[in-house]
């Protein structure tokens, strides 16, 4: 029987509180050597929603797997048909207060890293420098015989003139950049194949059941030992692709510090959890160090 991944947490009784002050954080980028771990709460005021905040899409849709994905072309149709309209949304967002706030904290030499959990490239487009995207980014294509990878808006270009007038109104669009759709607005929309070589295309994003690359997993844990502190932004940290990296530095005795609205499944080994919007927290901060936050504000795409 085919496992799915997990993709919910049940926080128990017994995590410690959230605090409203974030001199902690304040605290440890102003000693510098921070890593940055970065989730889908921090892109939710760019208008993009997280899975399993208030109102987080997990509620009302199950993302596509890779099983799913590499399994069938009818679920390959109803994903790019639901990600090539979610695609326009993702081209309009524009980074918010928190993204500025880490690049700036990058800037001013506080940062020794981002890594981010989101595919939706607004650390770049805020400014951030060599940011690893641990699960990949929507901006690129790959083909999964040739390996060939392509831009997006190529691909994006050639479904448009393989699916002219397609403009369905979605019930809602998810951080994966997949817009929810029915079958019925999916219709008959066409898939179009890799330029190259004829085979399947896939975003360059690591699904829900499909492991990390090992190099890139590696290259993430080298920069965890290279930090002083771990610095958690808007994950719930529920599976393990994040969560190993909180792990990992609590055992090497690094102080995690977690700002997050809702407790999360990483709170037992973080100094402190801040349940503050990410925003104004960090802009708070920012200002307690003196850091401007000027900088990029680019489109992504």
């Amino acid at each position: 029987m085919r496992m799915r991944p997990t993709l919910s947490w049940t926080p128990s009784g017994d995590l410690p509180p959230g605090i409203t002050d974030p001199e902690p954080v304040a605290e440890a980028l102003g000693a510098g050597g921070v890593l940055v771990l970065s989730g889908a709460g921090i892109s939710t005021e760019s208008g993009i929603p997280d899975y399993r905040g208030e109102g987080g899409s997990l509620s009302r849709h199950t993302p596509m797997t890779y099983q799913d994905f590499t399994g069938g072309a009818q679920a390959r149709r109803r994903y790019w048909a639901r990600s090539h309209l979610g695609w326009r949304t993702f081209g309009r967002a524009r980074p918010n207060a928190g993204h500025r706030a880490v690049a700036a904290f990058g800037r001013h030499g506080l940062l020794s890293g981002v890594i981010t959990q989101n595919v939706d490239g607004l650390h770049q487009a805020a400014g951030s420098e060599d940011v690893v995207e641990l699960h990949g980014s929507l901006d690129r294509v790959v083909c999964l015989s040739c390996g060939d990878v392509s831009a997006r808006r190529v691909l994006a270009a050639r479904l448009e003139e393989a699916n002219p007038g397609f403009d369905p109104v979605a019930a809602g669009i998810n951080p994966d950049g997949d817009a929810d759709l029915t079958d019925d607005q999916v219709g008959d929309f066409r898939v179009v194949p890799c330029a190259v070589c004829g085979g399947i295309l896939k975003p360059d994003v690591v699904f829900f059941g499909e492991a990390v690359p090992p190099a890139r997993v590696a290259h993430c844990r080298a920069l965890v030992r290279e930090a002083a502190t771990l610095l958690v932004l808007g994950s719930s940290l529920t599976v393990m692709s994040g969560l190993r990296f909180v792990r990992q530095a609590a055992e090497a005795g690094k102080p995690v510090l977690v700002v997050n609205l809702a407790p999360t499944r990483g709170d037992v080994h973080a100094r402190a959890r801040v349940a503050l919007p990410l925003g104004p927290a960090l802009t708070t901060v920012a200002g307690r160090l003196g850091v401007p936050l000027e900088g990029a504000d680019s489109r992504v795409g």
